[in-house]
């Protein structure tokens, strides 16, 4: 059986264009999240880890894309190469098969950290700058997403009996967004 390249690419948002991270690197396959990297539970990245076996390599374009913190970072590589599973990071030009000398385990680890650093300091950097625009009576929060219209059916669906995940999955938001509509939390 030939072992296979394998390509882990994630994005934040929806919207972020996805082919530079492993662009010109042959594959055999490619998943890709759209979603925040906070923590493991992606569908594609469990996709991706259920595809590979012995021999494989996975091949991500750097450690913040596969993990965005160092707990997690480690776990996912320690747990693929004791599998048999090589990890190739482009970016770090980096590759861990399990038999990894004490500078590499190092590099994983610090540039782990890194990143998890980095991703606090987005959020704090969020933070302050909703704070200093709370305080100058710029910011009101995030935009709504449903009309007028869509709130009042809402409401109405509530009141008639409608079950609440159906009318949330009808209406494209959460349930947590659907309880903040109705003014109360489940």
């Amino acid at each position: 059986m030939k072992s296979k390249q394998v390509g882990y690419i994630r994005v934040s948002g929806l919207d972020q264009n996805v082919a530079r991270q492993l662009d010109g690197i042959a594959l055999d396959k490619v998943f890709t999240d759209k979603c925040s990297g906070k923590d493991t539970k992606r569908p594609q990245l469990a996709l991706a880890l259920d595809f590979l076996r012995e021999g494989d390599t996975l091949v991500v374009h750097s450690m913040d894309r596969l993990a965005r913190n160092v707990d997690d970072l480690r776990h996912i590589v320690k747990t693929l190469t004791a599998d048999g599973i090589a990890v190739r990071f482009v970016k770090e030009g980096l590759r861990f098969s399990g038999d990894d000398s004490p500078m590499n385990n190092l590099l994983l680890t610090l540039l782990g950290a890194v990143a998890e650093f980095e991703r606090s300091m987005i959020h704090e950097r969020q933070r302050e700058g909703i704070a200093l625009a709370k305080a100058k009576g710029v910011y009101k929060g995030r935009r709504q997403q449903l009309s007028e219209q869509e709130a009042a059916e809402l409401k109405a669906r509530v009141e008639r009996g409608d079950q609440k995940a159906q009318i949330a999955r009808d209406l494209g938001i959460s349930r947590n967004s659907l309880y903040n509509y109705l003014g109360r939390r489940p």
